[in-house]
Order: structure tokens, then sequence, then C-alpha cells
């Protein structure tokens, strides 16, 4: 509680501190409303994590079965050889946002530049099985991107999360408590004020009475 020396005992700073109380309460709000539909959020995304990883973990076995197949199909050198004359994929960064929070958003891109002077693999002379292989990796791949893409906005919402949380308890717990206890006290001290000014004006009067 604030020291009573602070404090102006003043009708003006009372009708100021209640406005105070009253813009306080009105952020309360809407920093709840915000923490609600972040929460929403998070657990709206939490479910599509849990979703892909168990997409992810059938996608790793079709990529590991793929592999043995093209591999007794092509050889392990020649799978490697193909494997890396591949295009390369670049990663693109972009932003969303989300009631004020920017979360990233990951896009795939194929460089396709690294294979221009090189010897390239024409789909047609390719076994299915390593159609079958480039496709199941292409999946996964798509998966784990996912997956990070969302846990790391996970990650920023509930940091976000947190931060409202410790703001609306110091407004809820600390402001708006010492602004009420504030406008009390002013309150207390102005109607201790009033009944001076009563006894005062009473004790006069009958003062004066006597005189006469």
């Amino acid at each position: 509680m604030p020291a009573q020396t602070n404090i102006r005992t003043t009708r003006l700073e009372m009708i100021r501190t209640k406005a105070r109380i009253k813009t306080a309460s009105k952020g309360l709000e809407l920093l709840k409303m915000k923490r609600a539909s972040l929460v929403l959020e998070f657990f709206s995304l939490a479910e599509q994590i849990e979703s892909l990883m168990t997409g992810m973990k059938d996608s790793v076995k079709r990529a590991m079965d793929s592999t043995v197949m093209a591999e007794f199909s092509v050889g392990r050198i020649n799978l490697e050889r193909i494997a890396a004359e591949q295009a390369e994929i670049i990663m693109g960064v972009d932003a969303k946002n989300v009631m004020g929070v920017k979360m990233p958003r990951l896009e795939v891109q194929t460089n396709s530049s690294k294979n221009s002077g090189g010897r390239i693999y024409d789909i047609i002379s390719l076994p299915t099985s390593i159609d079958d292989a480039k496709h199941s990796y292409a999946t996964l791949f798509k998966l784990m991107i996912d997956v990070a893409e969302r846990e790391n906005s996970l990650r920023m919402l509930l940091y976000e999360i947190e931060k409202l949380n410790r703001r609306a308890n110091a407004i809820e717990n600390v402001v708006v408590p010492s602004l009420a206890y504030k406008v009390g006290y002013i309150r207390q001290r102005l109607e201790d004020l009033e009944r001076d000014q009563i006894v005062s004006i009473k004790f006069m009067k009958r003062k004066m009475l006597n005189a006469e």
C-alpha cells in the first residue's frame, strides 16, 4: 500500500484515481480476452502437432522401406549418386500475425540450378522404387517442416501467454488494489476534514452565542 504521506487528499485527486481504476479495469479485461484467444490458438496448434507427429512416424517407416527397395533395385552406389543429383531445397521464412504475435511461416522452394550442367536422370529411365523413395522423402520433409513451424509458433505463443499472465496479475493484484486503497484513504481523510469543519463551525457558533 502507498505511504499516506505520498497521497494528495483532494477531491480532484480522488476523481483522477477513480478514472485510473476504470482504465486499468478495461485494460485488464482486454488482456484477459487476448490471453483467452491465444490459449485457444495454443491448444489448436498442439492438436495439429500431435496429428502431424503421428503422420510423421508412419512417413518415416514408409521412407525407410522405400529406401530398402530402391537400394535393392539400383544398388547403394547408384542410389547415393541419384540422391546427390537431386534439386536443392531452399527455405524461405515469412511471418503471420496472430493477435499481435508474429509467428514464422516456413516456405519450401526448389533450386534446380544445381543440375543445370550435370547429369540428370530422366524419370522414365528410373525404376519405380526410386520414384517411390523420392515421393516418400518429399512427404516426410514437408511433415518435418510443418512440425518445426508449429512447434516454434507454440513456443512463441506460450511466451506471450506467460507475459500476459504477469501483466494481468500485476494489474489485478497490485495496481487496482493500490488505487482502490488510495481512493478509500482520500475519502476517509475528506470525511474527517468535513467532520472537523462541522465541529469547528458549531464551536464558533456556541462561542458567539455565549459572547452575547
